[in-house]
């Protein structure tokens, strides 16, 4: 049997017969199609001879529609296929003598009844020339039949005006006018330039246009370096004095804030007013060298910019992401960002991304960059139409912009602009690609600039005058030249950075840290109210009602409350005081350990239902999203988030803290440094399970050293709060204060319901987080002749230890902040056990992991003249052990040492081979 592909007549006639047994069963536009070749055999032909006709050339319009553009003109470089097999006349029962035979349109838009050489035309016209286009596998017919209609009446070309053919070239002079500039002046700096690619300034133009024209009021740009001070200079209308101040050395205020970072890294922001008098607000936010990790941060401050501006049909504010094409397969954060795009809890009502493929990587041909055809079949996975455009075209450049943001506009999806074009430097301008690359760059050296050939074309048109254009050389030339000038005497004398927006009142970080985050019994107890009301017609499972009453008792009278408890509580608070929350991780709704249930699902409908929504009729909103398996995506894009709203509070889970490290480039390039490099500020609370319980090497450490080695100039809070009063306190603290930072918490597993982690309720209406915690059980200081400082779960380990043990005149002080590091707090302490002899740092992390490296030192300068001597195991390639025996004889071994006579002196065998060491530290 032949096989029933859509390019074979048998397909056709299959669906043909299906039509003839039942109408019903065919889809809507294959019923009409088949009820006009029923109705209307063509002249001179019976219905019996037009059916196979007609059937062949729906089946033509059909394999175009979806093949057309692997034969069509692509690359600017030349080599681009003129036929394809499965575009073949013969496939769908033509021979070459039937070219002048009168058919069908087959479906096509903007066609009667037209001869088969007419139909086969305006087929290569719109979809084989300079425009590809990949939309068939759209699942949404309305989708399809919009694209059709915008690109088949007019054969995918725009009808441009003469003043309009003159600004796209306007655009493109300014753009090459630019890049040579640079080359010029600076030849022997970094400035990833646009050339071949120059065709990017008209497509964002257009976009801007188009979108602002659509009800877009903002655009948020993220990108690359690739031609990135080309789009400030011409899109976003930086200055072209700053950027050259930049190239010259003087462009830095002398109250600057911070390390900086290159010009190409920069974001900037302008109020731009389009052709049609609308205002638009376009920002570009600053990015790292890591390439594509930028693209879930834009897309976390869309959404938060959407809420904020209540834009539920997320058509005020559009995200614009502009990809490398080696850089668009091989970075796995695209993929995950694709992803988030159709997911509730992060949509943003779809991104226009443009891919500049440049045809290469850094020296890499596409054949080792990819293994698919296209840089863009990533997008696959999202079914989303895919423009491949001819980047020495700009007038179908132009064409396809204005496609890709009125359909962003209309259905709120994503969309793909494959701008192919190429780059005429390496992959920078030091950089020779002629070493590894010597025939296309030998091509390229010999290939016009699209300026050139567009301005050839518009000369032929009659539309440009050759001496006009001379003269709009040289003015531009001369404006350059000036602001050459002017930025080699500027200096700026002050910061030139506002806290403005949602951000007016906020400032830099100074002086005390502290918070008045108090709350009154009464709004608690309104809070826990909530968890005993169970909505009408709600099934609640049947242990979870009884567990929320549970929680709602914990303020009865003197109170004890649990970790859940007072996370709820600070939540609540802040919802209250008409604060948004948003709490976002893998299963963070029910929680990793069944400790949350923040969101309560009907045990019948699986309807959900979220108790902290429902305090007060006037509140913030409280906002639960069970992510996808992805730490770097997410955290990127709740990141973001943070940096569009400072008054929400932003939650980022990780399931286990180990998992964290997965999303390592956002917490050393974003949350660590972006304060430093770009002056942007971020209050983000990463919940970090941390605790060895021997559960195994990825299943105890949040891995607290990485994040205390990037501590410095006050970049970072980091903290291992031990009780639900201090959790509670440090969650509000982050909304209390005139400034942001980011928090990292350890958070605890086992101590989620362990009976000493509680807190009564006074410390929730009074109080504020403390940075040291004293020993509670200690009464008189001069009797303690051995002193214990250590940080988080370890507290509990020894504590219970030594009331098992009646161990006497040993003292356990918690470390609950570690960053910002308390000394002064810290001195006062010991001060108060300034008889103990012995000073231990004890810690259930191997020695080169937890704080020990970081707080070392630190405590030696509080401590004077006093050792040091550290606890723990030893140091160790793995975080733990996988094997619960072994970690039990670690722990009692640590135990052991901590809270036993004599300070330990040599290694011990240990079950496993594992050995520890303690050496004395003094103050250095």
């Amino acid at each position: 049997m032949r096989e029933l592909t859509y390019e074979s007549i048998a397909y056709w006639e299959k669906l043909y017969e299906d039509f003839r047994r039942n109408r019903a069963e065919v889809d809507p536009t294959l019923a009409r199609f088949f009820a006009e070749i029923e109705g209307d055999g063509g002249p001179g032909r019976t219905r019996a001879e037009s059916e196979p006709v007609a059937v062949g050339v729906y089946g033509l319009v059909q394999a175009y529609r979806e093949l057309g553009h692997l034969a069509a003109e692509l690359n600017p470089l030349g080599g681009n296929p003129t036929e394809h097999p499965l575009l073949d006349l013969g496939q769908f029962g033509f021979r070459p003598s039937d070219l002048d035979r009168i058919v069908p349109p087959g479906g096509f838009r903007g066609l009667g009844q037209v001869r088969l050489r007419d139909l086969l035309g305006a087929l290569r016209e719109t979809y084989c020339r300079t425009v590809g286009v990949e939309y068939s596998d759209l699942p949404v017919k309305e989708e399809r039949e919009w694209l059709q209609e915008q690109m088949e009446p007019c054969r995918n070309r725009p009808a441009l005006s003469a003043g309009e053919k003159r600004k796209i070239f306007e655009r493109l002079l300014v753009a090459e006018s630019f890049e040579k500039f640079l080359q010029l002046k600076y030849p022997t700096q970094k400035r990833f330039s646009l050339e071949g690619g120059e065709s990017l300034i008209p497509l964002l133009d257009t976009l801007v246009e188009t979108a602002a024209n659509e009800g877009a009021e903002e655009i948020v740009i993220g990108m690359a370096h690739r031609g990135r001070l080309n789009v400030l200079a011409h899109v976003l209308r930086k200055p072209v004095e700053m950027i050259l101040a930049e190239f010259e050395g003087t462009g830095l205020a002398e109250d600057a804030h911070g390390d900086g970072d290159v010009k190409y890294h920069q974001g900037f922001s302008h109020d731009h007013t389009t052709e049609s008098g609308r205002k638009i607000h376009l920002s570009l936010s600053p990015n790292p060298s890591h390439l594509e990790w930028v693209d879930p941060v834009v897309e976390g401050i869309v959404r938060a910019k959407q809420e904020h501006l209540r834009d539920t049909e997320r058509r005020r504010v559009v995200p614009l992401l502009i990809h490398g094409d080696a850089a668009f397969t091989g970075q796995g954060i695209v993929a995950e960002t694709l992803m988030l795009s159709g997911l509730r809890g992060f949509r943003t009502g779809g991104t226009i991304h443009v891919i500049l493929n440049n045809q290469i990587g850094f020296t890499t041909p596409p054949e080792n960059c990819r293994a698919t055809p296209y840089a863009s079949d990533l997008a696959k996975t999202i079914r989303v139409p895919v423009f491949h455009v001819n980047a020495d075209d700009p007038e179908a450049v132009v064409h396809v912009a204005r496609l890709a943001a009125r359909f962003r506009q209309k259905f709120r999806k994503d969309v793909i602009i494959d701008l192919v074009c190429y780059r005429r430097h390496g992959h920078n301008e030091l950089d020779d690609p002629t070493y590894t690359q010597p025939v296309l760059y030998k091509k390229i050296a010999e290939h016009p600039t699209v300026r050139t050939l567009y301005e050839a074309r518009l000369v032929a048109e009659g539309v440009l005058d050759p001496v006009q254009v001379e003269d709009a050389e040289r003015s531009r030339r001369e404006l350059l030249e000036a602001a050459l000038e002017y930025a080699r005497q500027f200096r700026p004398r002050q910061q030139v950075f506002a806290f403005g927006g949602l951000w007016q009142g906020l400032g830099w970080a100074s002086g005390d840290w502290g918070a008045d985050t108090a709350v009154p019994r009464e709004v608690l107890e309104k809070i826990v109210r909530v968890f005993e009301r169970v909505p009408d017609g709600f099934r609640p499972h049947p242990r979870l009602l009884r567990l929320m009453r549970n929680r709602a008792r914990m303020l009865e009278g003197e109170g004890r409350v649990d970790w859940a408890c007072a996370e709820a509580l600070a939540i609540g608070s802040l919802l209250l005081e008409k604060r948004n929350v948003r709490l976002c991780g893998q299963d963070s709704g029910r929680g990793t350990f069944s400790q949350r249930h923040a969101v309560w699902y009907d045990y019948e409908t699986g309807e959900p239902y979220v108790p902290l929504d429902h305090i007060a009729p006037e509140q913030g909103r409280f906002e639960v999203v069970d992510s996808p398996l992805s730490e770097a995506g997410v955290l990127g894009f709740e990141y973001g988030m943070s940096l569009a709203d400072p008054h929400r509070l932003v939650l980022w889970e990780a399931q286990y803290g180990d998992f964290c490290n997965v999303a390592q480039v956002f917490i050393d390039q974003f949350l660590a440094s972006a304060e430093s490099k770009w002056h942007r500020m971020s209050g983000i609370v990463l919940l970090l399970p941390h605790g060895y319980e021997g559960q195994g090497p990825e299943h105890s450490s949040a891995r607290l050293e990485r994040f205390l080695q990037l501590c410095a100039e006050e970049n970072l809070q980091v903290a291992n709060p031990t009780t639900p009063a201090q959790y509670f306190h440090v969650l509000r603290r982050q909304l209390a204060r005139k400034f942001r930072k980011p928090l990292v918490l350890m958070t605890p597993k086992s101590l989620l319901r362990h009976p000493l982690v509680v807190s009564p309720v006074r410390e929730f209406t009074d109080g504020c987080f403390r940075t040291v915690l004293d020993d509670p059980e200690v009464h008189d200081p001069a009797r303690v002749r051995r002193l214990i400082l250590c940080s988080g779960k370890v507290f509990y380990t020894l504590l219970e230890a030594r009331r098992g043990r009646e161990v006497e005149g040993v003292a356990l002080v918690r470390l609950e902040q570690l960053y910002p590091f308390p000394s002064r707090e810290l001195a006062a302490l010991l001060e108060r056990y300034r008889h103990a002899a012995e000073v231990f740092w004890v810690q259930e992390e191997p020695r080169n992991m937890g704080a020990w490296q970081f707080v070392r030192d630190r405590i030696g300068s509080v401590l004077g003249d006093r050792p040091i001597v550290y606890v723990g195991r030893d140091e160790a390639a793995s975080p733990a052990t996988g094997v619960y025996a072994v970690h039990e004889v670690e722990e009692a071994e640590l135990v052991r040492q901590a809270l036993g006579g004599d300070a330990w002196q040599g290694p011990v065998a240990m079950s496993g081979g594992a050995e520890y060491r303690d050496e004395a530290h003094g103050s250095g």
